[in-house]
């Protein structure tokens, strides 16, 4: 299960309607081992294109290196489809390579990129291990307290 705050989880699909057409990426860290999504750091998205998505090399390598200073990792990597379902393609689970991050998709199709759109947004994570895609809960809370432990739950 994805347990991620109502701020990181509005950030994520703030940037998806941003950047549409193109798809959206980037990076939730947090403590190395938490499982605790807590800085969302959005990404280039190098390739430019409403059909695929590429970190940028020095960005990424940025980031990396900052996360390894600070003993965090990569809990969650996010992208967004512009026309498709929020599931992962061919093309993403090839090149999943975090077994332990949650892959979360948002698809901004049917409007959903619109910052007037009222309807339900398709945010959905999953586990993507070795080519196999396991698609899991995810549990939006307010916030997490300083143990890392949610405060609230919606």
């Amino acid at each position: 299960m994805l347990i991620i705050e109502q701020a990181a989880y509005d950030a994520i699909v703030a940037h998806a309607r941003r950047d549409h057409p193109d798809e959206a990426c980037g990076v939730v860290v947090g403590p190395e081992g938490s499982d605790r999504p807590e800085r969302v750091m959005p990404m280039l998205n190098a390739a430019m294109s409403p059909t695929f998505y590429e970190f940028d090399a020095d960005d990424w390598k940025k980031l990396y290196d900052e996360m390894w200073d600070n003993d965090e990792e990569a809990v969650v990597v996010y992208h967004s489809h512009t026309a498709t379902e929020a599931y992962p393609s061919r093309t993403d689970v090839a090149i999943a390579q975090l077994p332990t991050a949650h892959y979360v998709l948002v698809s901004t199709r049917d409007g959903a990129d619109s910052l007037t759109y009222d309807g339900p947004v398709e945010f959905r994570s999953f586990r993507i291990v070795g080519g196999e895609v396991t698609e899991e809960e995810v549990k939006v809370v307010p916030a997490f307290d300083s143990s890392g432990s949610e405060t609230g739950e919606n």
